[in-house]
């Protein structure tokens, strides 16, 4: 099998809605959790009008849609789904493995991460988003299934946002079940939807005593983790899933941008939830993760913090790093433009050209020196990264008034240059950095 497609059961997903950020906007962020060496580059994708034809699903036939969104997506380079993404009605998802008790079936069914993928491309809202996820599992499934490919396979939850509101779903087989967040809510490698579940698939109850879990569940009231949660596989996980709650509730009413980065970044091992944020790497399964439990390593291969508004004053600003969080730069990119060409770049070998290639090089000299050589890193991106912060929102308000006044191809003008200038320093300081890493 190979290893490239034997991703680590770890990721970690946020959200925290209006009533507890500083901004009065929903603001949500995610680390991609990956095989270390799996390249996984941005991908934008331009709203288009399709005939009839194949959507492009890896193992099951699903129909196209009439019409698809402009949309960026964070593309492992052997999938046809995202780890997370956004598009250009401010909709943002991303998904987690999630260990359950379902055996893996011999039907063919749809990848975790093209789920990801269609709900960008078809839904102009998160409540639109959760149509499209539900719907289609509940057709063509997902989760664990036989393949020849050699493609780990696993059930999947998810959160999806806007600038309104955010839904935890969880997907198991052809089964699911949804909540509504209030307030905030973060996911991890572990079941949470329990007796709480607004709603859950018609199938559930049926489908799970078929499989002889039902028995599982706790009472007369049908209860979705409980059935199908796989406790055993799930400790890191639920370790991790209580540092990010606790942290982002610690904040409430006070959470921002940086303060989902720091989350993103923390090295904790999760056994003290309410500890300081720790800066450092200290070896052991965190949020931001450098290593699974046993032999096979895996690490944050990519992140995205999204700020999103609700007021039309700005334009959503969307922070992508490359790589680990705790040393990688936050670009600011904007769906109304135009990405660098530069940051699809990621196959499966190192290649020069490819900047995810760049920043794994600079954060595994970090990882393979010493506490000194990581906080160098993280001091080479600390001044362009704090006035990036800044910029960034100044280009969202012209942007916004730019397409306000019926300007849109000023305002995509203003935004490429933007990114390509803020992408071109952010490369210059990496090669500054790049020459011990490829050293190592």
């Amino acid at each position: 099998m190979n290893p490239l497609r034997t991703p680590p059961f770890s990721c970690d997903t946020m959200v925290a809605l209006p009533s507890a950020t500083a901004n009065g906007q929903v603001i949500f962020g995610k680390n991609s959790d990956r095989p270390q060496e799996e390249a996984q580059p941005l991908l934008l994708r331009p709203h288009a009008v399709h005939e009839q034809g194949d959507a492009g699903a890896q193992f099951v036939k699903v129909p196209q849609a009439r019409e698809t969104y402009r949309h960026v997506g964070s593309r492992p380079f052997w999938c046809a789904g995202y780890e997370h993404g956004f598009n250009e009605h401010q909709v943002v998802i991303g998904n987690e493995a999630l260990p359950t008790k379902l055996q893996p079936s011999s039907e063919p069914k749809l990848i975790g991460m093209e789920l990801v993928r269609f709900a960008l491309e078809r839904a102009a809202s998160a409540d639109e988003a959760v149509e499209v996820i539900t719907g289609l599992v509940s057709e063509f499934g997902q989760g664990k299934f036989e393949n020849s490919a050699g493609i780990r396979t696993y059930d999947n939850s998810y959160i999806v946002a806007d600038p309104h509101e955010a839904y935890i779903i969880e997907a198991v087989g052809h089964d699911w079940a949804i909540r509504r967040v209030v307030n905030t809510a973060t996911i991890s490698n572990v079941c949470t939807l329990g007796g709480p579940a607004d709603r859950v698939s018609p199938g559930a109850k049926r489908r799970a005593t078929e499989a002889g879990l039902y028995e599982m569940g706790f009472g007369d009231e049908f209860n979705f983790s409980n059935v199908y949660a796989d406790r055993a596989e799930s400790t890191s996980g639920i370790a991790r899933q209580c540092r990010t709650e606790t942290l982002i509730n610690q904040r409430s009413g006070n959470v921002d941008v940086k303060t989902v980065m720091q989350v993103l970044s923390d090295h904790s091992d999760g056994v003290n939830p309410g500890e300081p944020l720790v800066e450092d790497v200290n070896g052991q399964v965190s949020v931001c993760l450098h290593r699974t439990e046993g032999d096979e390593k895996g690490t944050s291969a990519a992140t995205l913090v999204a700020d999103l508004c609700s007021t039309g004053e700005r334009l959503p600003v969307y922070w992508c790093g490359l790589y680990s969080p705790c040393m990688t730069l936050y670009l600011p990119v904007f769906v109304e433009g135009d990405l660098p060409k530069a940051l699809s770049i990621g196959g499966e070998s190192p290649s020069d050209d490819s900047p995810w290639w760049q920043f794994y090089r600079i954060t595994q000299s970090g990882l393979n020196a010493d506490a000194e050589r990581r906080a160098q890193i993280r001091a080479a991106w600390k001044p362009l990264q704090a006035e990036l912060l800044e910029s960034a929102y100044v280009m969202a308000a012209q942007g916004r008034e730019l397409l306000k006044g019926k300007k849109p191809e000023q305002a995509r003008a203003l935004l490429s240059g933007y990114m390509s200038q803020s992408f071109l320093r952010a490369m210059e300081i990496a090669r500054s950095l790049a020459p011990q890493a490829a050293a190592r």
